[in-house]
């Protein structure tokens, strides 16, 4: 592939990093979990989604913005942070109200399945640690004389984006099949949902806390 080397190795490294535990992962369980296969499918597309935007915008260069501007991280990363934080709050006051309340149930059905996937598309699309970390990996693999390093770029942004549906697609469907007991028992269901809520309060803390260093 011209202006790349090294494309095993890229493969093997990229399916190593999207094996470790991360927001991404911990995201996409929790909603396979609390929704299902479609659910937890539809987090996994809507990551995915988000991560051909930062490889597209790294290949711009619109992520050297990112990580040499404090001011452009910071407004990003309170985005991402706010609207974590919200989605936690509504999951965790749904978990609270009378059952027949509970909008639990809301999280299945094809729309809810449009939703989580535009939900995981902001949530990736807003964290800024994921613009940076495309910006850090992928150029160790595009050689310095390559004639289109932006295609380069791009190529090796689709190899990792689809390469990571190997590890995704079945953290999805493994955290639907735990969870699909749960489902049938209204009081586990609303637990579930303030166990996902909590999950985006504290993934919402940990991206407020993130430096860009």
């Amino acid at each position: 592939m011209t202006g790349i080397h090294d494309l095993g190795l890229f493969v093997l490294a990229g399916l190593l990093l999207n094996l470790t535990p991360g927001p991404d992962l911990a995201y996409i369980a929790a909603r396979g979990a609390s929704g299902g296969v479609r659910a937890g499918v539809a987090a996994a597309l809507g990551i995915t989604a988000g991560c051909v935007v930062h490889t597209l915008a790294a290949a711009a260069g619109l992520s050297v913005l990112l990580a040499t501007s404090a001011a452009a991280f910071t407004v990003v990363k309170w985005c991402g942070a706010a609207y974590l934080l919200y989605a936690g709050i509504r999951l965790v006051a749904s978990s609270v109200r009378p059952p027949h309340e509970a909008v639990t149930g809301a999280l299945l059905g094809p729309a809810a399945a449009a939703k989580i996937f535009r939900e995981a598309f902001v949530i990736n699309v807003l964290n800024p640690k994921v613009a940076l970390f495309f910006l850090a990996f992928l150029p160790q693999f595009i050689e310095a004389d390559a004639p289109s390093k932006a295609l380069a770029f791009i190529a090796l942004g689709c190899v990792f984006n689809f390469n990571s549906l190997f590890v995704n697609m079945p953290v999805a469907w493994l955290s639907a099949q735990a969870g699909r007991r749960m489902r049938t028992h209204a009081q586990a269901a609303r637990w579930l949902s303030g166990a996902v809520g909590g999950l985006f309060v504290l993934l919402a803390a940990r991206l407020a806390t993130l430096e860009r260093s």
